[in-house]
């Protein structure tokens, strides 16, 4: 009989030992961790595979829409340029400034200038003002045509002169291909009820009280303004004060500075905008009353001893004029609109962007007086003219 140790009792028939039933347990559980952690890994591993292919898709589309974006030309409203956006950003075209034909003085001096005295005053309570605006093409500088937006035929549009007090009654008809409006610097109105767009073929009507005396721009007032303005959109609103405020004047003329950013050269065909330049503010030329240089060949004038009263806006539509008077000084300046009290003996004044003042000079002496403005780049693009006083003969540039 053999010996077996007492505390080690024999198993029960059918029954496995302990050490078999714990070592069988081990691989079992861990089989089950085992499959539980695949079931959970493949799901992952799905998801990260579709997340990677999904990235490279869309890489693969940014890097097509960027390829075909560079392509494409910008997009422009009717009378602008713009080109290509490249790298580092949208490029102007290059400067056309001083660009004319080889008969520019025949031309300058067969130009009709635009008339800068101020027009008569409407009598009555209601001055009542309509402004047609059109697509077309006008004269800038000597030989140089421009596709313009213009109020009326003409950029600036046709001088307004009421009296302070009067109530103005502005119909306007949009004749051009694209939605318009007009906005009155001298109107205290709420512009989503006066100053909204007007489309094609549509005409609107509405009315303000000339309260405030002075000179003042109106504009399109439509986005982008920048480009409505640019495009030849502007002109001046004479608001006179009440009698007896200021002193008698013998002439009186009426100055809009503008500039104009041209996308060629508009000798053999009109130039349009160069939205690029004006947006860096570089332009082509600066005018006064819309043509370069008009007023030299064509000067105002006066007699000895008058004074001559300058009312003078800067539609810009970005750079401010420094009006100056070469040969005198500004005897009075009703500066920032401020009628109520001039300043005496000034040599220039600064007439901002969008704003106006109004300025007498007195010369006695016969000759030519150039009015430029005092930022000679300016000049040199065309914003000069001459009062010339007296019986003189000859011309002269400055």
């Amino acid at each position: 009989m053999a010996y077996v140790p007492a505390s080690r009792p024999l198993p029960a028939a059918g029954h496995a030992p302990a050490e078999e039933r714990d070592s069988a347990v081990v691989p079992k559980l861990v089989a089950l961790f085992l499959g539980i952690a695949v079931g959970v890994l493949i799901p992952v591993m799905i998801w990260l595979a579709a997340s990677a292919q999904s990235a490279s898709s869309d890489a693969k589309a940014a890097k097509a829409a960027a390829a075909s974006a560079a392509a494409a030309p910008a997009m422009a409203m009717p009378g602008t340029a713009k080109p290509a956006t490249l790298a580092g950003g949208a490029t102007a075209t290059p400067s056309f400034a001083g660009v004319a034909p080889a008969n520019a003085d025949a031309l300058a001096a067969a130009h009709r200038a635009v008339p800068a005295a101020l027009p008569r005053l409407q009598p009555g309570p209601v001055a009542r003002v309509s402004l047609s605006i059109n697509h077309r093409t006008i004269s800038i500088a000597p030989g140089i045509r421009y596709d313009a937006w213009t109020f009326g035929d003409s950029a600036p549009g046709p001088v307004i002169h009421v009296r302070q007090g009067q109530t103005v009654k502005v119909t306007l008809t949009n004749d051009a291909p694209m939605p318009h409006s007009v906005d009155f610097h001298a109107a205290r109105i709420a512009p989503n009820l006066a100053f909204m767009d007007v489309d094609p073929g549509k005409s609107f009507t509405f009315s303000f009280k000339a309260n405030d005396a002075g000179v003042f721009m109106y504009h399109c007032g439509t986005k982008p303004v920048l480009a409505h303005i640019a495009n030849g959109m502007y002109g001046a609103i004479v608001v006179e004060p009440r009698a007896g405020v200021l002193p008698h004047a013998d002439r009186q003329y009426v100055l809009v500075s503008s500039e104009w950013y041209l996308n060629g050269p508009g000798d053999r065909q009109p130039a349009q905008l160069d939205i690029v330049k004006a947006d860096q503010m570089t332009p082509d030329w600066v005018t006064w009353n819309g043509y370069a240089g008009q007023y030299v060949k064509h000067p105002l004038t006066a007699m000895p001893g008058d004074t001559v009263r300058f009312w003078v806006v800067a539609a810009g539509p970005s750079l401010d004029t420094d009006f100056h008077v070469v040969g005198t000084l500004l005897n009075r300046a009703w500066v920032n609109q401020d009628m109520t009290q001039s300043q005496r003996n000034v040599q220039t004044a600064l007439v901002p962007a969008g704003g106006g003042g109004v300025f007498d000079v007195r010369i006695t002496k016969p000759g030519l007086y150039p009015f430029v403005s005092h930022s000679f780049a300016s000049v040199n693009m065309g914003q000069v003219g001459l009062l010339k006083v007296g019986d003189v003969q000859g011309t002269m540039s400055h």
